[in-house]
């Protein structure tokens, strides 16, 4: 009998029985003071009067009326580089012992967010919070006695200067609590192995020694890891190895394009549970199986503000207009795109993490993840979003029986004169005809999209597809960058980084 278990599921259901139903709104308005208390005597609160916020009748109609937005070249160029140079006390109290890499989807240099003992104990508090939610999943008891995969980047850090720097899944692994080190698997040995393929063999070898309960990761590196390890113990899939695997938690993007991939791989069904961990911090889970949205972390060392994600917002780079209008969580409806801003324990301050997001049930404050601002294709005024294009990718599995692992848009003229949307799919189906493919795509995004229906009767002339080996995106994501970890491709490309992609393509 699981002993362990039960007491362990005990404990947690007793934990939910007298949770109340959280005030998200109230949770928010107390973070908001909380941040600006705190903040209120480094060089950022000085700044901006944070004292006199703070007494004012309204402190967040006056917080959102003096602070400007941040994306991270303004806040690094006006305030984080000082952090570098070993100033303290400048958006947080004291100095930040660990910068995150963000290892975003553009941009050709990693960004350093900064990482305070703040924001490491919100993020633990998260993870305690998505233990406890698991309870709603109607677990077995011994589920709780099992080993745990997380597979993020290297827990191997690197020390600059005064600072230590990685990705923010290794930084969170190297963190962990030494009573869940038991639990943690592949272990810290093999964790730090910088890289990717090197660590994933080692998890192949010692796969059949662990009993795995849950996965933790990216949902693309996971499957690779995944066929790795079937593949290495010649099996039919993962349950073949690991028996008792009951729960995969992704994080970071849509699971939806991945679904049908997954199951393939997998010999019995898993409870997939959503999070959303971004080097800014953690900032949502799924708490409830009857949905697949998460509800924001709202009372977790993050403040959030929403600006309608509407075109005359947003710059062509994908960044907010300054003017831009802008709500709190008291105000946020549903069925509308709003673009994320956050402010944080971190010191990061009505900051575009260039996410944006839905929400499916206000009072619960549950959202789902709707795209990037840097991916909305809106080239002559077809308005296309990343959800849309997700669920065009999963309408095109559908029919035609497929698995597009990943996928890169460009919209560009092509040697006619004319715009047509160019997509590269990719998928192990290289026999199908890409012009059917191209017509039921297109079919597809015009009666799910009113504004791609009329741009394609006007300036946009059609859909041209290409149909590639899946593994090329992964070679792409590991050109620039290391494979796995926060790593995701880049959804749509403007039309210089497109070139580089198609000669990327055609050199394979």
């Amino acid at each position: 009998m699981a002993i362990l278990g039960n007491i362990i599921k005990g404990v947690i259901n007793l934990r939910n029985s007298i949770s109340s139903e959280a005030d998200h709104v109230q949770n928010q308005k107390e973070i908001l003071e909380f941040l600006l208390e705190k903040a209120k005597s480094t060089e950022f609160g000085k700044h901006y009067e944070f004292e006199e916020l703070l007494a004012s009748k309204d402190p967040y109609e006056n917080f959102k009326a003096t602070i400007p937005y941040f994306d991270y070249d303004k806040i690094h160029n006006e305030w984080w580089y000082k952090l570098h140079k070993g100033e303290k006390d400048i958006t947080w109290p004291g100095h930040p012992d660990y910068f995150a890499l963000s290892s975003g989807t553009t941009g050709k240099t990693s960004k350093r967010i900064p990482v305070t003992e703040d924001m490491i104990e919100a993020i633990r508090n998260a993870g305690i919070k998505q233990i406890l939610a698991i309870e709603n999943f109607d677990l077995p008891a011994d589920f709780f006695e099992k080993e745990i995969m997380m597979l993020g980047s290297s827990t191997n850090l690197d020390l600059n200067n005064d600072h230590i720097e990685g990705e923010i899944s290794g930084i969170s692994a190297s963190r962990i609590p030494f009573w869940f080190r038991g639990f943690y698997k592949p272990g810290e040995d093999i964790s730090k192995i910088d890289d990717w393929d090197d660590r994933v063999q080692k998890i192949a070898e010692n796969a059949k020694s662990w009993d795995i309960g849950a996965l933790s990761g990216i949902p693309s590196w996971m499957e690779l890891m995944m066929e790795k390890v079937i593949e290495y113990h010649q099996v039919e899939n993962i349950h073949d190895i690991w028996p008792n695997l009951k729960v995969y938690t992704s994080g970071g993007v849509a699971f939806g394009p991945y679904q049908k991939s997954f199951k393939r791989l997998t010999g019995e069904p898993v409870h997939v549970i959503d999070t959303y961990l971004a080097s800014e911090g953690f900032i949502a889970l799924q708490t409830r199986p009857e949905t697949n949205s998460m509800q924001l972390l709202t009372d977790n060392g993050i403040f959030f503000e929403f600006v309608p994600f509407h075109p005359e917002y947003i710059r062509p780079d994908g960044s907010l207009k300054p003017d831009s209008p802008c709500i709190s969580l008291e105000d946020v409806e549903l069925e509308q795109d709003y673009v994320l801003i956050i402010s944080t324990v971190s010191g990061t301050w009505r900051y575009t993490i260039g996410d944006t997001i839905q929400f499916t049930d206000v009072k619960k404050a549950e959202i789902q993840i709707t795209g990037r601002t840097k991916f909305f294709l809106n080239t002559v005024g077809s308005q296309l979003s990343v959800n849309k294009m997700d669920t065009a990718m999963r309408e095109l599995e559908d029919q035609f029986d497929i698995d597009i692992l990943e996928y890169t848009i460009c919209a560009k003229r092509a040697e006619d004169g004319e715009f047509y949307h160019f997509w590269y799919l990719g998928a192990n189906h290289k026999d199908l005809d890409t012009s059917t493919i191209a017509k039921a795509l297109d079919d597809s995004l015009k009666s799910a999209n009113k504004n791609y229906e009329v741009a394609r009767t006007k300036a946009l002339n059609g859909v041209k597809v290409h149909l590639i080996d899946p593994t090329i995106f992964h070679d792409w994501s590991a050109r620039n960058k290391k494979k796995g970890g926060q790593v995701k491709m880049e959804r749509v490309m403007n039309e210089e980084k497109f070139s580089e992609w198609e000669n990327f393509v055609k050199n394979h």
